[in-house]
């Protein structure tokens, strides 16, 4: 880490003293397409105006635009098109050390005769994705890094939004309106992806560290309800990513220091030899060790050591369309050593020591190719993969003469897939646009797990038989085909239609989906949004593929053959715009949940009370699609965008989130916070000469409702030395409400006379040191059931170059 360190410091101060001129101005350049059809328009008009100075420019033949001599600060920017909509573009940040690209979508105007617009419309909360006009917004790169206590994470960032609870501050499991984090479909570049974090492990979508790094994000969608039918495979919400593309015309560097995200280097710039095309690639390395130096609590004493590499190379035009190359890739590892344990240990005991290994990786290529100047194809090939080792021995006869060590827990899972994305989209004219796609994908799954945890001591010698939870090595394969098309009746209606099959060969089953949404705008300022979506998701493979052994020593995949778990969605929402920068929005949703896995025993367990942990129930290995469950609720989003130098954002959401085991018992599940709150606000104040410097402070205030859980058997748990729960109490217990308050302050100094921008920020995260619990579970030292809470005061600081 001190080499790591010395060669930041040695790069930064080549960096501060050879950067060029750039006289306190900067260049900002950019796309413009068309929102259906992705197509460019040629002839748009770029208008930038600050005070009695305006520039402008048109769009070239590839919709191109390139704005020269814009003051360093917030800006504003204007586009028109004969037909379209007009567009404003407000607080763009314009810094010396970077270029600005803006990548713009116009909708053409559906009443072109009847209507005369004079200002442009403002709809930062509108989804990229044009098809998912409910439960969507979008988010820019700003935002994640913008607010308070988010570790520059896109998973946090998401729960800022109405409607999600991530009051756990280990990991960033993504739980939406009461559902299992499992039910998340993550996609980077338009391809299903596996879980982008560190310390993942297979069939769940959360974890301690992203590996996402912000710095490569355009504005991307997440969506938590009733989505399009190009989304398929997931029961809750989905996180569609894309990364932006690299400089085309220079080079540049950024270098960034932070206790999270560790150490950082970025370089983009132009491809030499192509038309048009760029490349951008970052790395990181961990810095953990720095902020528990500093005295920062994040749940263990192990130092959890991870690297990240990402690209983005766009290979510019050619005959055959617009080729990229995209990747990810990350590697991380943790060792828990016994010796080095305290009582607030959330991974791991004080007689056991284990040891963690993971790795992952996305390597894709996207082709776009133009049919005609209505329509075009995207096709996205990709390879995945994924591998998770780990292992836990455990000392028996501790501090004694006879103590020994064994084995008590090994796995290893790899996962690698194949996935093939196409679809054709033509916009017919300015009222319809229909899509028509099919996703392929082919999985090779490489599986072992072994547990001595089921409590087993076969020749009665004081140590637990490793038992196999599962062992599987072979092939699966899934098709999802779809269509959806968008039918703008009026200037005034919008109707979104379509259909999703999902095929996959586990347990041979092919379901089909339809998905509708309707938005009405009743008044200037006031849409009415309804959308309803069937859903169904396999089963996460740790469970597919749970072994069973029979009497006569035969072992059987009782679950292999589990149907979908299904979920249908029901939204109503009401969006008013109340200002040019400030809009509320209430929704209102109910979902059913049927299909759901549980065991065929009565009992309280339920596959919905799964998946915000490192793995799944070891003994549930003869489970039956006849459980069920609901969630419904109200959320509330008040939000003003950065306008005159601060923002605001409150969202609220006040849910009940019940299921049915196979005991017929109606239940809290295990997400069922009932309420979530959040306010977060920012102020930024200019100074120095020209107001070119900014000092900003966000801050953030989150509360919950505490989780339902199964207590402890403690008796239970002393005569078999390892955690027994009491099922007859299942979720009848609440821990307390979660309380957090953030803070963050930031400085950002622009060079006069080099182009050079450095930022340094303090994100002090839980600053009154609330004691939020985490568990009540069973200490086996102890022989009682020991409180045990989540992360402390946490200072978090990032400081960043870029020129």
């Amino acid at each position: 880490m001190k080499r790591h360190f010395l060669l930041f410091l040695s790069i930064l101060s080549f960096v501060t003293t050879t950067a060029y001129s750039q006289n306190g101005l900067q260049t900002v350049k950019g796309q413009v397409i068309d929102q259906q059809s992705e197509l460019p328009l040629i002839g748009a008009t770029v208008e930038f105006v600050f005070g009695t100075t305006s520039k402008g420019a048109v769009t070239d033949i590839d919709g191109y635009f390139v704005l020269e001599g814009i003051p360093i600060g917030r800006q504003t920017f204007q586009f028109n098109y004969l037909g379209y909509e007009p567009l404003t573009l407000p607080n763009v940040v314009v810094d010396a050390g970077k270029q600005v690209f803006l990548e713009v979508t116009m909708e053409e105007a559906v009443n072109k005769l009847n209507e005369v617009v004079i200002v442009g419309k403002v709809e930062k909360d509108r989804a990229q994705n044009e098809m998912a006009t409910v439960s969507s917004r979008q988010f820019s790169m700003e935002e994640v890094n913008r607010y308070s206590g988010g570790r520059s994470d896109v998973a946090r960032l998401a729960g800022n939004f109405a409607g999600v609870s991530t009051a756990d501050d280990s990991r960033n499991d993504i739980v939406i309106r009461g559902n299992s984090p499992t039910g998340v479909l993550w996609r980077l570049e338009g391809i299903p992806i596996p879980s982008p974090n560190h310390f993942s492990t297979i069939g769940t979508t959360g974890g301690p560290v992203s590996a996402l790094n912000t710095n490569l994000l355009k504005n991307s969608d997440f969506i938590t309800s009733a989505f399009p039918a190009e989304y398929g495979n997931a029961l809750s919400g989905v996180f569609d990513i894309g990364f932006r593309k690299g400089n085309r015309d220079e080079f540049e560097v950024t270098l960034q220091l932070g206790a999270i995200t560790g150490f950082e280097g970025m370089l983009e710039g132009p491809l030499k030899g192509s038309k048009g095309g760029s490349f951008l690639v970052a790395a990181r390395q961990s810095s953990v060790g720095i902020a528990q130096s500093l005295g920062a609590e994040i749940g263990t004493n192990a130092v959890p050591n991870y690297q990240d590499i990402s690209f983005n190379v766009d290979l510019g035009k050619s005959k055959l369309g617009r080729f990229s190359i995209f990747g990810i890739a990350g590697l991380s590892d943790i060792f828990f050593d016994r010796d080095e344990v305290d009582g607030t240990d959330l991974f791991s005991a004080d007689d056991e020591d284990a040891k963690a290994d993971s790795q992952f990786g996305v390597l894709g290529i996207k082709n776009n190719y133009v049919l005609d100047d209505k329509s075009y194809v995207r096709t996205i090939l990709s390879a995945s993969g994924s591998r998770v080792k780990f292992n836990r021995d455990r000392y028996y006869n501790m501090d004694t003469s006879e103590e020994f060590v064994d084995r008590f827990v090994q796995g290893d899972d790899a996962l690698a897939r194949i996935s093939l994305s196409s679809f054709v989209n033509k916009k017919y004219n300015a009222n319809l646009t229909a899509r028509a796609g099919i996703l392929m994908e082919r999985y090779s799954a490489d599986l072992s797990f072994e547990s001595a945890e089921f409590g087993i001591d076969t020749d009665q010698n004081g140590v637990f038989d490793l038992i196999s939870v599962y062992d599987f090595d072979g092939n699966t394969f899934g098709v999802e085909p779809y269509v959806q098309a968008q039918y703008k009746v009026s200037s005034k209606w919008t109707l979104n239609g379509g259909l999703h099959l999902q095929y996959n060969s586990i347990n041979d089953q092919l379901v089909t989906e339809p998905r509708f949404a309707a938005n009405w705008k009743v008044a200037p300022k006031h849409t009415l949004n309804i959308g309803y979506g069937l859903h169904h998701q396999n089963q996460p493979l740790p469970i597919a593929l749970a072994e069973n052994m029979s009497d006569v020593g035969i072992r059987t995949m009782p679950n292999k053959n589990l149907e979908f778990t299904r979920s249908n969605h029901f939204v109503l929402s009401h969006d008013y715009k109340i200002a040019s920068s400030w809009r509320s929005k209430v929704e209102v949703y109910y979902q059913h949940l049927d299909n759901v896995p549980v065991e065929s025993t009565p009992s309280p367990f339920s596959m919905l009370n799964v998946g915000a942990d490192f793995g799944f129930p070891i003994d549930k290995n003869n489970l039956v699609n006849e459980g069920s469950g609901s969630n419904m609720g109200v959320e509330l989003t008040l939000e003003k965008f950065f306008t005159k130098g601060y923002y605001v954002l409150a969202t609220g959401s006040l849910f009940d989130s019940k299921y049915k085991g196979s005991d017929g018992v109606r239940r809290n599940t295990a997400f069922n916070n009932q309420y979530v709150f959040n306010l977060l606000a920012g102020k930024e104040f200019r100074f120095g000469k020209s107001k070119k410097n900014a000092f900003s402070i966000d801050t953030k205030v989150t509360t919950a409702g505490g989780r339902f859980y199964t207590p402890v058997d403690l008796e239970a748990s002393r005569v078999n030395q390892i955690e027994v729960f009491d099922d007859s109490r299942a979720f009848e217990e609440q821990y307390d409400p979660y309380f957090r308050f953030d803070l963050k302050i930031g400085f950002k100094f622009n060079s006069n006379k080099r182009k050079l921008v450095q930022s340094f920020y303090l994100d002090i995260q839980n600053v009154t040191d609330n004691e939020n619990i985490f568990s009540s579970s069973y200490n086996r030292q102890t022989n009682e059931i020991n409180d045990v809470y989540q992360i402390g005061f946490f200072p978090n600081f990032i400081y960043k170059v870029e020129f």
